[in-house]
């Protein structure tokens, strides 16, 4: 089992068939899980699985499964030197006593299609605290999604 920091193929062909759509206002809903050292997500994992092998983070405090709806900040996407970039706010979970080691992005608003799986380097725990969930900056060398020439 292992959790491989990628983008979903299967997200970059959908981009390009219209299927997701980041707009500040009126774009898809996203929304993030956790996943334990279990999990086996990588460029491959088409849709959210949910909990189907256990390997999902239990609920905890503020955290259920399922996961945390991103928030896109306005502006949520940018073109600049020839990099397209998507943003998204930092996600936290309060009140949790949990240990992950990565994370999966989903697209609610069309059937649960995989965007992107997030692999933590290492099982980060919190207890009884705050888990969150820091992006990198908005910016055309570190943005989360980035598609370039």
């Amino acid at each position: 089992m292992a959790i491989t920091q990628a983008v979903a193929n299967s997200f970059k062909k959908e981009l390009l068939e219209g299927e997701h759509t980041f707009q500040f206002s009126g774009g898809d809903t996203f929304k993030l899980a956790l996943y334990t050292s279990a999990a086996t997500l990588n460029s491959t994992t088409t849709v959210y699985p949910g909990d189907s092998t256990g390997d999902q983070v239990p609920d905890s405090g503020q955290y259920t499964q399922g996961g945390g709806t991103l928030v896109k900040p306005n502006p949520s996407t940018s073109v600049s030197s020839g990099v397209a970039i998507v943003d998204f706010a930092d996600l936290s979970f309060t009140g949790v006593t949990i240990t992950a080691r990565g994370a999966l992005i989903y697209n609610i608003s069309s059937s649960n299609k995989a965007v992107a799986v997030l692999d933590f380097g290492a099982d980060k725990t919190a207890t009884s605290g705050t888990f969150t969930i820091q992006f990198p900056a908005f910016t055309t060398s570190a943005a989360i999604l980035r598609i370039g020439n």
